[in-house]
């Protein structure tokens, strides 16, 4: 079972960031330490703050650490719909297919993202917390598209430090019920675990920052798509964001969506896709660009809704 504590900080870490003295107070590495940050496992005096922000002593710190993941009952595994679709000594970028998690976790006996590169001959980054080793990035395990992971050490570090930094372009395509009003905008509301749901997010007054743009892209008769930029990476965000406009993301019963609806469509999963991602090189500094075509069963539901028009 995950470990959640409740500690007061002590006199001795006041000033340090809270990263580093997360790691210092629970004998995690500071990567640990950052990671569980931003998966919201960490709290300070009820609110969910940024990895860089600095402790105030007495102040009460809420922790869950998860069970250590055992690597080897994760063995290399081929991954149906796996597409590799770009590849070089720093890096390999995928075109992740639905119910395909990024990296093993404890509770999820589904296919990962790096049992399939593994099944596939190739080694990635060991740098990373040991179930998610070379992963710098994620997409949930029923969204769709492109995802980068670091094949060697210094793509590791420099990717983790591009997408801190938001320097990495993140293109998501959403199709979502009804008509946004405004048709394009910023969504900008803090996000962080959802008070009654441990499996969901929510708009929270004391959560993380997050910011969303979309643009419409085409109005249909009951839904729109949306052109969606992120420039933070909140779990969920997107799904969360848009659910909060009263605008769900198709098929996602998870934050609200019409099952009926949902139906007509076809959808047995949320109409969201990482189109494209834009990156520096790690090595070259190159500006890589790499798009990903919309997956059977999204396009189904675009081509009912164009039918209907």
């Amino acid at each position: 079972m995950p470990d959640s504590r409740m500690v007061p900080v002590p006199d001795g870490l006041e000033g340090l960031r809270l990263d580093v003295a997360i790691s210092r107070l629970f004998g995690l590495s500071r990567t640990a330490a950052a990671d569980l940050i931003d998966d919201g496992a960490v709290s300070v005096d009820g609110s969910m703050p940024a990895r860089s922000s600095k402790v105030v002593a007495g102040s009460w710190l809420e922790i869950t650490i998860p069970d250590p993941v055992d690597l080897s009952t994760a063995p290399a595994q081929a991954v149906d719909g796996l597409v590799v679709l770009y590849d070089d000594a720093d890096v390999v970028v995928v075109d992740k297919p639905v119910g395909v998690a990024a990296h093993p976790t404890i509770g999820w006996d589904g296919p990962t993202v790096v049992q399939g590169l593994a099944a596939m001959g190739y080694r990635i980054s060991t740098s990373g917390a040991p179930e998610r080793q070379g992963v710098v990035h994620r997409l949930d395990a029923g969204t769709t598209g492109v995802m980068v992971v670091a094949k060697s050490e210094i793509a590791y570090t420099v990717l983790k430090r591009a997408f801190k930094e938001r320097t990495v372009e993140k293109l998501y395509s959403a199709l979502v019920q009804g008509h946004p009003d405004p048709t394009s905008g910023t969504i900008d509301a803090p996000l962080g675990r959802h008070p009654s749901s441990e499996w969901k997010f929510a708009v929270v007054a004391d959560g993380r920052d997050s910011v969303t743009h979309y643009e419409t892209v085409q109005a249909y008769r009951a839904a729109t798509l949306l052109d969606v930029h992120l420039e933070t990476g909140r779990t969920h965000q997107i799904r969360v964001h848009l659910a909060a406009m009263r605008h769900p993301c198709c098929g996602d019963a998870l934050y609200g969506a019409d099952p009926v609806l949902s139906r007509h469509l076809g959808l047995t999963r949320q109409w969201l896709h990482a189109r494209e991602l834009g990156f520096d090189h790690p090595t070259s500094g190159e500006r890589v660009r790499v798009v990903s075509p919309f997956p059977a069963d999204l396009q189904r539901a675009l081509d009912v809704l164009e039918a209907e028009a």
